[in-house]
């Protein structure tokens, strides 16, 4: 799972930091943890913010504070899981103006966060698609968020994932139909792509947030931006 933390204050990241890391060893979670110090500075990445599952963002934040910094956020990727912290209570009712998914004091986190991170983990598996498949490797369960694009390579078509990539015999027309409605655009006869892991289409190239660029013929280059489009105003 990926997590943003968004911080101004250093110890108060990495006291955070620690107790999440410490909270996936116990659960058996694996956890990729960025942190930012500004929500200026957050808002600009956007590659993240596309692969982010769970955003943690402190209120009282300088320049941009956290509120100002959800709301923006919010606006782009609408199901993005937020989880507003603060030294003070005071603020707790704002977090319902930004939809916000959790609201933790900072004083207590260390009694709070296993609660927390519990109930958000389930409420995020139960929206996930899982869907089997046989590959080469045997018969594999996937979320469907964590395949990131299939490319055909000679006979086979390769899942390339979060957890790996997977060999299929099977042919791309099929997956795409297996996958549909489900996020995906097929950006050229030997590429399907999961829409949630694209930072931009331009000049005839698809680039993904893992950094691989992705080719897209010019036939298809106005569907292709038009199905995109679509799906990010849907996020």
């Amino acid at each position: 799972m990926n997590i943003i933390i968004c911080d101004d204050r250093i110890d108060d990241r990495n006291n955070l930091s620690d107790l999440l890391s410490d909270y996936g060893e116990k659960k058996n979670y694996e956890f990729a943890i960025t942190e930012y110090e500004s929500g200026e500075q957050l808002c600009e990445e956007q590659s993240a913010l596309e692969a982010c599952q769970l955003l943690f963002l402190d209120i009282n934040m300088q320049g941009m504070d956290g509120l100002k910094t959800a709301m923006r956020i919010k606006e782009k990727y609408p199901k993005l899981p937020v989880v507003l912290v603060t030294a003070y209570m005071n603020y707790a009712l704002d977090g319902y103006k930004v939809k916000a998914s959790r609201f933790l004091l900072k004083d207590n986190l260390a009694d709070t966060i296993e609660e927390c991170m519990d109930d958000l983990i389930a409420e995020i598996n139960k929206n996930r698609r899982i869907l089997e498949f046989r590959f080469v490797e045997g018969t594999i369960k996937l979320y469907v968020d964590d395949i990131i694009y299939i490319e055909t390579e000679l006979h086979k078509n390769v899942f390339y994932t979060e957890k790996g990539t997977f060999q299929i015999y099977k042919k791309l027309d099929e997956l795409e139909n297996e996958l549909k409605n489900m996020g995906f655009v097929r950006a050229h006869l030997s590429f399907l792509v999961n829409m949630r892991y694209i930072t931009k289409i331009s000049g005839y190239v698809m680039t993904l947030t893992t950094g691989k660029k992705i080719p897209v013929p010019k036939a298809r280059y106005a569907q292709v931006k038009r199905e995109y489009m679509l799906y990010k105003g849907e996020e």
